[in-house]
This record gives C-alpha cells, structure tokens and sequence, in this order.
C-alpha cells in the first residue's frame, strides 16, 4: 500500500510537500532508488514554509472539515446535483475505511451535477463562481475548484454528469454557499 500526504501541512498554497510510505520492501527500494538517480530532495526553503504552517495545522484542518461539511450538505440537498462525493457519506464510496480509519475529512470533495446539465453549463458555472478560484492547491486558506471529464479518464466511471472537485478553504461556508447559489442560479437555472 501506497500513501502520499498532501499540501494542508503548509496550508499557503506555496509548497508541495509529501511523503510516500509503503510496507512493501521491494517497492520501498524501487522508490529510493528512484529518490536517489533522480536526485529529489526537499529544498529548504521549502522545510521553512512546512514547518511556519506546523502550528496552525490542527486548527486548519478542523476548519476546512466544518466548513466543507456544511458546504457538501447544501449541495446534496440541491435538484441539480446528483451525487456529493464526500467521505462522511454513508453512500460515498470508501465511507467504511474512512469510519474506520479517519476522525475528520480535510475540504476536498466532488459533486456530480445532474446529467441534463452539459460540460459547456458547468464550465460556464465555474467561471461565474467570484469566491472560488480554478486550482489544484488543495489545503490553502481560498477555496478552489476543477471540472473534470471523468468518462474521458475512467473507463468504467459509473456516473454521467459532469464532476466538479471543490476543496473548501477558510472562507465562511455561508459565502461559499452563496457563491455557488449564485453561479447555479446564473448558469444553470436562468
């Protein structure tokens, strides 16, 4: 088994730092020999910026678990999503491991909007949303957003509408919410 960490531990959306663990010796020496021929190493300014955000971690973390928990409920409760992707759910995929493993869920998380609504609808949403902004820089203060094409990177993708990845920053939810009503109502409901 395999796990990276992600970028909440310098929560400035500045750095990526990780670790990668294993309890497969083979595959442990593979990736150290892959680490050493490709001379990854962790620069130090990079350790500066992990180890300022180290304090605040447990207080972002908690706050991006509130915040992305009220955001996921509202958007279940919405006609134009079919499906809320998020670990707390019972019916989200993986939810027993999380129970299990897990006391909280980070921001991130995935909606899947009704299939009647079109790629060029939910493009079209996320460039009306004014408090989101479009990235990959999971665990920072600004809430962010990407839409993907599952069907184009899954052969077996179970779902037909299109998907959206949100992780939620430390913004209050309620203007989140309210970002997306409006961009919701705009695009899709106009």
């Amino acid at each position: 088994m395999v796990q990276a960490l992600t970028k909440y531990q310098s929560g400035g959306s500045d750095v990526l730092m990780g670790a990668v663990v294993t309890c497969d010796e083979e595959l442990n020496q593979r990736l150290g020999t892959a680490h050493m021929r490709l001379g990854f190493g962790v620069g130090i300014d990079d350790v500066y910026l992990v180890l300022r955000s180290l304090p605040s971690m447990q207080l972002r973390l908690k706050a991006h678990d509130a915040g992305a928990r009220t955001v996921a409920a509202w958007l279940k409760s919405r006609p134009e999503i079919a499906t809320v992707l998020h670990p707390a759910y019972p019916d989200c995929p993986g939810h027993a491991i999380w129970k299990r493993d897990f006391q909280g869920a980070g921001g991130l998380f995935s909606v899947i909007f009704d299939a009647r609504y079109t790629e060029s609808q939910t493009d079209r949403l996320v460039d009306a949303l004014q408090l989101f902004k479009i990235g990959y820089s999971w665990g920072g203060a600004n809430s962010l957003c990407v839409p993907y094409q599952m069907q184009t990177m899954r052969a077996h993708w179970p779902h037909q509408g299109q998907l959206l990845r949100l992780n939620i920053g430390l913004e209050d939810p309620q203007d989140l919410i309210a970002d997306l009503e409006q961009a919701m109502r705009k695009v899709l409901n106009g």
